[in-house]
């Protein structure tokens, strides 16, 4: 059975959302998100650097939370949730699969580190202002590609679960502005469904 290696408030919660989304049987090893756990030998030796999440398959182990996505899409779906590779949707499936990563969770770790993780002391204002200026930047093509769309590619794919995660987190820290109308009805969207309010339960 696969089993997620998971801590609340990571990027973990997106595998637990898709195994959710596609009915697979899992079982999860909850974490604290704290050095005790994390930062444990234990834990390192599944992830050396003892972050989450860390997927488990038999023999198979496996971290970052993209790789993971694409691992069961292929392993355990036969790549449901992922267009046809020639379809006129699937490079627009990878855009946004990877825009995620690559845009929009750089300026929400460096956020959630000036603001949660940091002692009072080490916080520097000017880096958390840069950080909340760029995510709110980065969100702004999502926002547009969203016209008239309920998701990115239009039906619900792996895209959303990697991209829409990060959504919901720039949401929850203020960085969704008043005009992006379709971006915070598309968080709405992903907040209502069952396999994700599953996975944010966990949380």
């Amino acid at each position: 059975m696969l089993k997620v290696h998971f801590a609340p408030n990571s990027r973990a919660g997106r595998i637990i959302w898709l195994l959710e989304e596609l009915k697979l049987p899992y079982e999860v090893n909850k974490m604290a998100f704290h050095p005790k756990d994390l930062k444990s030998d234990e834990h390192r030796a599944r992830h050396p650097l003892g972050r989450v999440p860390v997927l488990d398959d038999g023999e198979v182990r496996i971290f970052e939370s993209g790789a993971i996505v694409e691992y069961i899409l292929e392993r355990h779906k036969n790549g449901g949730l992922k267009p046809e590779v020639d379809s006129q949707e699937y490079p627009g499936y990878l855009q946004w699969f990877h825009y995620c990563e690559g845009m929009v969770m750089p300026p929400i770790n460096t956020i959630i580190v000036q603001t949660i993780l940091l002692p009072p002391e080490r916080k520097d204002e000017t880096a958390l202002g840069q950080a909340q200026r760029l995510l709110t930047k980065a969100l702004a093509p999502v926002n547009a590609v969203l016209e008239g769309r309920d998701y990115l590619i239009g039906n619900f794919s792996a895209a959303d679960v990697m991209l829409g995660h990060s959504c919901y987190m720039g949401n929850r820290l203020g960085c969704l502005t008043e005009e992006m109308s379709n971006l915070k009805g598309y968080v709405d969207r992903i907040s209502e469904r069952p396999a994700f309010k599953t996975a944010i339960e966990m949380q």
